[in-house]
């Protein structure tokens, strides 16, 4: 694919990113604002858009799909789990801040950016199984594993207040992670298809009214975060982006090769991964108050980034 190809699939989708940058950035909205934004294409929009995409394939589908969730939680929680030893042991971080580090630089906004993205180059209904897995994995494995480390890192020396405490807050954490709709709502889909039970159309239709709206409204949603945020252009911040955007997406190739996955999956993979770091990343670090100034700001540095490295990437894949 040429690169003229790739920046007539790219343009449309950072106008509109830069449209909500604008609008963040000249205060029309602002972080509490940018939340409800968020909240609509993280709980309404894109989990009814997956939600149709999961039931509307075929239960032989999904079987053939273990080794793309053998690699997606290979190369993002994996991922999470080296850079944790690395910057507890080589870089002598305590563990939450490790924690926070890591999280945010293995985590994509995959829930913004994944349908326009990948469903201009693959097509909307290809690219909603590979997003789904994507959100089962973030957040009932990723993001309950980090507030884990973060919270051990913030236990008392007390042994059995700590192992008491680690017992509530690990259960907490996984049941909050499945109870958000990007993993509840996919997962009941595919146990819907599992089991064989039918959906019938109507209700699909129903769902596709505000499952159709995720593309625009997400990617606007990424801007006003962009725009209200401030930016600390400091080591850590740059290091925290370019795992994400450039290195992330190598690993994961790697991994892709190793399993043996289609040149088409091997890619969904990769870009999957490439996005920018995510907003939610930073503000689990912002509620441990570690690492907040460096983690909001990579996230902003790596969506300005992307603008680099996503035509690299897809020039190169495709």
């Amino acid at each position: 694919m040429g690169i003229e190809h790739i920046l007539v699939i790219l343009a449309p989708i950072f106008f509109v990113i830069a449209l909500g940058y604008l609008a963040g950035y000249f205060k029309k909205y602002n972080m509490e604002t940018s939340k409800g934004l968020n909240t609509f294409v993280t709980k309404f929009a894109l989990p009814a858009h997956l939600f149709v995409g999961v039931v509307t394939t075929s239960k032989q589908q999904f079987i053939e799909k273990w080794p793309f969730v053998v690699t997606m939680f290979l190369g993002i929680v994996g991922f999470y789990i080296i850079l944790l030893i690395v910057s507890r042991y080589a870089f002598k971080m305590d563990l939450t801040g490790a924690s926070m580090i890591s999280l945010n630089s293995a985590q994509p906004t995959f829930a913004f950016m994944g349908i326009p993205v990948l469903g201009s180059l693959f097509g909307a209904e290809a690219v909603a199984i590979p997003i789904a897995i994507t959100g089962i994995v973030v957040n009932a494995l990723l993001d309950p594993l980090s507030i884990i480390f973060g919270t051990i890192g913030q236990r008392g020396d007390n042994k059995d207040e700590k192992s008491e405490s680690l017992w509530k807050i690990t259960i907490k954490s996984v049941l909050h992670g499945l109870s958000e709709p990007l993993a509840c709502v996919p997962l009941i889909g595919i146990v819907i298809v599992l089991i064989g039970i039918p959906i019938p159309e109507l209700f699909n239709d129903m769902l596709n009214q505000i499952g159709t709206t995720t593309s625009g409204v997400a990617l606007f949603a990424v801007g006003v975060t962009i725009g209200v945020r401030k930016i600390s252009f400091s080591v850590v911040s740059f290091a925290i982006a370019l795992l994400k955007v450039a290195v992330q997406p190598l690993v994961m190739l790697g991994i892709a090769t190793m399993i043996g996955l289609s040149a088409d999956d091997t890619v969904k993979a990769m870009l999957l991964v490439a996005f920018p770091g995510s907003a939610v990343a930073a503000l689990i670090a912002t509620r441990f108050e570690k690492r907040e100034a460096e983690t909001a700001s990579a996230f902003v540095i790596s969506a300005i980034l992307s603008l680099i490295t996503l035509p690299i990437l897809i020039t190169w894949l495709m």
